[in-house]
């Protein structure tokens, strides 16, 4: 370690009195330092997923939302590459903690806090000795979440003018329905006040005017009074229906712009993050827009009640006259506030499993899975109000007229009540523990379906009965199209069909029969969602030179369309790809983000690209053979001024889970007749291999010698290939120590021992085993020694 005791010291005033410290003396408090946490946890589920995903494997996502306050704090740009710096931030982080567990001693808020303990553990364990590569991770990581805050970010603003100009438009109609709906509650106090007034004089002014002047001019002065207040008072509930008119024809426009535009479109942007787009898919908006129209329309006839009861309570004179222009104002305000709340249900997370947390809408029979329905009309009122029931495939017409169309139940009756959501503040209902069992399994002779069952399309409804203010009817919301599988191996074939349908439909009702004679997707379509996949697996889309391989792998139309059967069944393009996608995502995920990785390219494009660059240089490529996903990499030798360009039997899945493709990379090693080389030295075009992947080498300590059983020495397995043909050629200078070691190896053995003032040939062995025991170098060779043509 590289602390002082003083620099802990300081360490610990710097965290007691930074600006950034709110465990201390007031947890909780909000502050600017984690702001880029705080907006992560603001992003939908999909880009919430990436964030999730940057955390996969390399850091408990737990620390970083706990200890977001130090981390943001520190600069682990500069700490990454200066050790002293990581030891200093890495003890930053073991103060905080430290500060918060006696937080929650004091507090009594062991059991309900974070693990601090836990955390600590995992901090020393992982990072005590190595901190600069605690520095690594938290610099990348952080960086990264910029990007897809940029992302969303760019996605919301740049969505379309035409979107932004309606949300602004929205935004300031909705201010302006507030606004008017604030003056007529002030329009209607000031009526109340003057009926009372009114109600006042009529009951009090005859006798005391009598007084006065006499019981003949009374009456004449009285009834002139009351006649002046009455027209007022009729004039003032004239001028607040037509404010109130005025306030249900803009409620009127928003609620089509909200139920026929806004809704639509953030249902179509769903479907797009559902299949991997960054597309916005929140709610906010929405529930704003929604909550605050409902809450204006309950109170026009909140204020309209109040108007009939004026009438009565003080037997107005134009209450007749008033009551045709009221029944009429009043059902007018219903049939707004019904059509909006009918719609104000929705599905805000599809049906996902957590097994496949990238591939919503894929339900496998028997496996548990789980949908969030909302209700956008956010009011008081409304909670506890609806009690919310999952049906499937409601109404389902494809039920009835598809031939061995498959029936399914859920395995209990789960109903829920949409209660405050705490975290989002929303009226919420989440189905977490649902599943599917298909409810009378096809028999030999049935009846055989036109689809397969990965193609086959069904739905789940949301059912509700909404009743209050004298309202009464009920409201449903559907899911998009789930996809139910029996079999695991399906998953494959079943996100194909998810990917295709959502590309190809919007609005409703869905067609659950699309793939009966599914439509074609233009090449535009499918790369897009094909670059949205390893977006989401690998937190890099594909490029133009990619999705130009691509194109010629799989497109074959003159006019740029792709059928589905070429997709997805005869040469099932989709397959192959699949398995690159899982290949990322399981060993080359950091690689592939940082770009260091070409994947897509054929031989041809890799001889030409290669065949000008100096000696080493390298690409890595994609098997185009292996359909499980296959990855190897090509280099390029010069012999005699030609440039010969070879490729190594790619690395499936198996082999680099016992090896990870950077430690591959780094140990590579071809075998001539006496030496081994690394021909591997620049990462296309020019970068030394050591700054691409130096970062994710596993090269640890080497451990003293030791004997492992039968007097075997542990040994290192590495990746070798046999020269190939032709021979590289020899390099124009060689190295003074490379000219030692080449006269070495041409020696005979006689003339080494000689040299080397070692025992005769038959004691050699013994000589060796002796040495390795009693020195400390490194024994990581073989037993043959380096090649040589000995034999005992």
């Amino acid at each position: 370690m590289f602390i002082t005791n003083r620099d802990s010291q300081d360490i610990f005033y710097y965290i007691l009195y930074h600006p950034a410290r709110t465990v201390y003396k007031q947890r909780g408090q909000n502050s600017h330092n984690m702001a880029q946490w705080q907006d992560l946890l603001k992003l939908d589920s999909a880009l919430q997923g990436r964030v999730s995903q940057l955390y996969e494997r390399k850091f408990p996502r737990e620390i970083r939302q706990c200890l977001c306050v130090p981390i943001e704090s520190q600069d682990w740009d500069s700490a990454a590459v200066d050790e002293n710096k990581a030891s200093t931030c890495f003890q930053v982080l073991l103060v905080y903690l430290e500060e918060l567990w006696n937080c929650s001693v004091q507090e009594n808020n062991i059991l309900q806090g974070p693990n601090v303990l836990g955390m600590k553990d995992y901090l020393l364990k992982h990072f005590e000795d190595k901190p600069l590569n605690l520095a690594v991770i938290l610099s990348e990581s952080l960086k990264e979440e910029k990007k897809i805050l940029a992302l969303a970010s760019e996605a919301q603003c740049c969505s379309s003018p035409a979107t932004n100009q309606t949300w602004k438009e929205l935004d300031n109609n909705v201010n302006e329905l507030k606004k008017q709906t604030s003056e007529v509650k002030k329009e209607m106090m000031l009526l109340e006040f003057l009926n009372e007034n009114l109600d006042f004089i009529q009951k009090t002014w005859p006798s005391q005017v009598e007084q006065n002047i006499g019981l003949a001019k009374s009456h004449a002065v009285v009834e002139e009074e009351c006649l002046k207040r009455t027209n007022l008072i009729t004039q003032k509930k004239q001028m607040v229906l037509q404010q109130i008119s005025n306030i249900l024809n803009l409620a009127q426009k928003i609620v089509a712009t909200l139920t026929d535009v806004e809704l639509p479109e953030w249902k179509r942007r769903q479907q797009m993050a559902c299949i991997g787009s960054p597309a916005d898919a929140s709610l906010d908006h929405l529930q704003k827009w929604f909550t605050t129209v409902a809450e204006t329309l309950l109170q026009v006839c909140e204020q309209l009640q109040k108007l009939q009861d004026q009438n009565k309570k003080y037997k107005s004179a134009d209450a007749s006259s008033l009551t045709g222009p009221m029944a009429e104002i009043e059902k007018f305000t219903l049939s707004l506030l019904t059509k909006l709340l009918a719609n104000a249900l929705v599905v805000e997370k599809q049906p996902i499993m957590s097994s496949l947390p990238q591939r919503p809408l894929i339900l496998k029979t028997g496996v548990r899975f789980s949908v969030t329905v909302r209700f956008l009309a956010n009011l008081p009122e409304f909670k506890c109000l609806l009690k919310v029931k999952p049906v499937f495939d409601k109404d389902v017409e494809e039920a009835k007229t598809l031939k061995g169309f498959r029936h399914f139940d859920f395995n209990k009756d789960d109903s829920k009540v949409l209660d405050v959501d705490s975290p989002s503040g929303g009226l919420v209902a989440e189905f977490g523990h649902m599943s599917l069992k298909e409810r009378k399994a096809r028999t030999k002779g049935s009846h055989e379906s036109r689809l397969l069952v990965t193609e086959e399309l069904h739905i789940i409804k949301f059912v509700t009965g909404f009743q209050h203010a004298g309202l009464e009817f009920n409201i449903e919301a559907s899911s998009l199209p789930v996809v139910v599988i029996s079999s695991t191996n399906q998953g494959v074939n079943a996100w194909a069909s998810v990917m295709w349908y959502n590309m190809l439909s919007a609005g409703e009702p869905p067609n659950l029969s699309l793939f009966v004679d599914p439509p074609p997707l233009s090449w535009q379509q499918l790369s897009q969602v094909l670059s949205w996949q390893f977006m989401s697996v690998g937190q890099r889309e594909l490029d133009e030179n990619q999705l130009s391989m691509l194109r010629d792998k799989i497109l074959d139309d003159p006019d740029g369309l792709v059928q589905w059967s070429k997709f997805s069944k005869n040469e099932n393009a989709w397959i192959w790809i699949d398995g690159i996608l899982d290949l990322i995502k399981r060993h080359l995920v950091d690689h592939w983000r940082d770009g260091s990785i070409m994947g897509f390219v054929s031989r041809e494009r890799t001889k030409v690209l290669l065949q000008e660059k100096q000696t080493g240089t390298f690409l890595l490529r994609f098997s185009e053979s292996n359909k499980d996903g296959a990855i190897s990499f090509s280099w390029v030798d010069h012999c005699n001024d030609d440039a010969h360009v070879h490729a190594v039997e790619p690395y499936t899945k198996s082999e680099l889970s016992d090896k990870a493709l950077a430690d591959i990379i780094y140990n590579y090693s071809l075998r001539a007749e006496r030496t081994h080389r690394n021909p591997l030295i620049y990462l296309y075009p020019d970068i030394h291999k050591d700054a691409a992947f130096g970062r994710y080498y596993n090269t640890p300590e080497t451990p003293a010698p030791k004997k492992i059983k039968d007097d075997y020495v542990k040994r290192n397995n590495i990746p070798t290939s046999d020269n190939p043909t032709p021979p590289p050629s020899p390099p124009r200078e060689m190295p003074f120590m490379d000219m030692d070691m080449d006269m070495e190896m041409d020696m005979d053995m006689d003339t080494l021992v000689d040299l080397l003032d070692l025992p005769e040939l038959p004691d050699l062995f013994m000589y060796f085993q002796e040495a390795s025991t009693e020195t400390n170098f490194e024994t990581n060779f073989e037993t043959d020694f380096v090649n040589f043509n000995c034999s005992f």
